[in-house]
């Protein structure tokens, strides 16, 4: 809707402590529900990822950070902040994963807490070099319902006969189900597409969105009526044309086309 002619950049102070938790845990549903339990608890950590044990064993194999393979799912949290704030934050982490049944482990230096985090971030490198084929989503929920989103994602993967890597910004809400597979596979495609379809449903009737992180784009437009109605999207038309009465913008992208065909991008290699 319009052109950045300047970007102002506000720079704050790093945190005089931190703190890195790996938490285990025997189910996926489990580390869903400490999710929620540690929002509940009135704590908001800068960091909280989950990983399945699907993208736990992938990642562990490239990256050999130490993760435990034999956990259904973890949790990577960071807490940082006031030394006493992070010291309470931490204890409410540890009670509510506790709870949960997880096995909480602390960084005990930068070294630790830098591997920890650098598999992370290699998380989805892992991914696409483990299979020809990865189709990585953005469905987004309330915090409150991750533990419901997770079981949605497991129900989607059973009743298709599809390897999904569930891993995400938990803190967020923002799950990014990745589904391994091989675009070579023409009946195997029908049914990742037909998967991806079910996601979205499911994101939204669980009040979240189509996209936390990624953004619509064009692939994503099929599904824009699951989240909004006409009236919304008529709404949206009105503010193109007011900001770009010429449709110079992005021209026939989102908002300017009607229907649009397609799936969300898969991202394949040999």
């Amino acid at each position: 809707l319009g052109v950045a002619t300047e970007i102002t950049v506000r720079l704050v102070p790093l945190p005089p402590a931190r703190r890195t938790l790996l938490v285990s845990f025997e189910t996926l549903a489990a580390a869903g529900r400490a999710v929620a339990g540690i929002i509940a608890g009135k704590v908001v950590p800068a960091t909280m990822e989950l990983m399945d044990r699907v993208a736990i064993e992938v990642v562990e194999s490239f990256t050999h950070a130490g993760l435990p393979t034999s956990a259904a799912a973890i949790l990577l949290i960071e807490l940082d902040g006031l030394p006493e704030v992070v010291e309470r934050d931490a204890s409410v982490v540890e009670t509510m994963c506790r709870a949960e049944g997880g096995a909480v482990r602390v960084a005990v230096d930068d070294e630790e807490r830098d591997r920890l985090w650098a598999a992370r971030r290699g998380a989805f490198g892992a991914l696409a070099r483990h299979s020809p084929t990865t189709v990585v989503e953005d469905a987004t929920v309330p915090r409150s319902r991750v533990p419901d989103m997770i079981a949605a994602l497991q129900q989607i993967a059973r009743r298709y006969g599809i390897t999904i890597a569930t891993m995400g910004h938990a803190g967020d809400g923002n799950l990014h189900p990745t589904i391994l597979t091989d675009e070579r596979n023409a009946d195997e495609m029908r049914r990742v597409h037909a998967a991806v379809d079910e996601v979205f449903a499911a994101a939204v009737s669980l009040g979240g969105t189509l996209s936390g992180e990624h953004g619509i784009g064009t692939k994503k437009k099929p599904y824009l009526a699951q989240e909004f109605d006409a009236a919304s999207m008529a709404a949206m038309r009105a503010v193109k044309r007011a900001l770009d009465p010429q449709g110079i913008l992005n021209p026939g992208k989102l908002i300017d086309a009607e229907t649009a065909v397609g799936h969300s991008c898969a991202e394949s290699r040999e």
